[in-house]
């Protein structure tokens, strides 16, 4: 059953002429029951947000400043750790205050822009685990000719559509949402302004904007989806046909840390979706929203730095160099 608040709980709210109260400002509970654990909790994720911020920060100034990481793939990673810091940055400080404030108020205006940079991060995400599953396609399958497929020019017109496109699927979704009328109540049980929530609160008709979400969720989630599997589906088979074993190792540890990336991600994801966002289910949907929002971000920069050579050798590289700079 949704919470209502008497109407005088409501910050900020007008009346139109058929006496239908608009609300303009929403109330996040995030999460009630931590009572006495919430301090641990906010440091906790303070520490999360600072080292996954750290991470992703590292892997950008490292790619761009190594000249020995100037390949596609390392191109696209950039873009990926842009896309993570944009997202923990939207989502993490807004319930870092709904924790320590055990609730927080949000204006409606504030909680759109929250929802299209989510949209925005969430969606090139997707987009960008594509096509470094197709730089890893042309590298292992057709490597004679992946120079002159991935080049420059094409990286660059890659990265546009995954971030353009991210945009303006978003942009529908924020536009229709502007459309619908909120009367009350003004709460919503969760830790930032997730859509599915936000509409839930809508005293309109929502059919178009529920269809609409299903419709674009296609293009953004599992066409994308598929393709990686079935990229990844002819990478294993090319690599079995490899008649040497340091061959094999060498190709699947080149495929085996984007393609740990894709399974944490899309799994998280369609978790997330699958799992409704009202009833006994909330509190799942909460986790499972914490993983989406926190932990995967944090387990992008971990995994590649960790498993990649290149990138550990770039590392050292660059802390010898600040140290030596420091001797002198």
């Amino acid at each position: 059953m949704p919470i209502r608040l008497r109407s005088n709980f409501y910050p900020h709210q007008s009346t139109s002429q058929d006496n239908q109260t608009t609300v303009r400002d929403l109330l996040l509970l995030g999460f009630p029951d931590l009572h006495n654990l919430k301090i641990l909790v906010f440091y906790l994720l303070l520490m999360v947000y600072i080292v996954t911020f750290t991470g992703n920060f590292l892997i950008i100034g490292i790619v761009t400043t190594s000249q020995q990481l100037n390949s596609p793939i390392y191109f696209f990673l950039c873009h990926l750790s842009v896309s993570d810091i944009v997202l923990i940055t939207n989502i993490v400080p807004q319930m870092l205050q709904v924790i320590l404030e055990e609730g927080a108020t949000i204006p409606l205006t504030r909680c759109i822009i929250q929802l299209i940079f989510n949209g925005v991060s969430a969606g090139a995400e997707c987009f960008l685990l594509t096509v470094m599953s197709y730089d890893r396609y042309l590298a292992i399958c057709n490597p004679l000719h992946y120079s002159s497929i991935m080049s420059a020019s094409l990286c660059y017109t890659l990265v546009t559509l995954c971030w353009l496109l991210g945009f303006i699927l978003t942009l529908i979704v924020a536009w229709l949402v502007c459309k619908l009328q909120f009367c009350g109540p003004n709460v919503i049980d969760h830790f930032y302004c997730e859509l599915g929530p936000l509409v839930e609160l809508s005293c309109s008709d929502t059919s178009i904007v529920e269809i609409v979400v299903v419709a674009l969720g296609t293009p953004i989630i599992i066409f994308p989806f598929v393709f990686v599997l079935l990229t990844y589906v002819y990478i294993s088979l090319t690599i079995l046909r490899i008649p040497a074993t340091t061959g094999k190792q060498k190709a699947f540890s080149t495929c085996s840390s984007h393609l740990a990336v894709v399974c944490v991600y899309y799994g998280t994801l369609t978790a997330k979706y699958i799992v409704p966002s009202r009833g006994q289910l909330q509190n799942l949907n909460k986790v499972l929203a914490l993983l989406y929002t926190v932990l995967t971000p944090l387990f992008n920069p971990i995994i590649y730095s960790l498993r990649n050579q290149e990138i550990r050798a770039a590392l050292r590289k660059c802390i010898c160099i600040v140290i030596g700079r420091k001797q002198f």
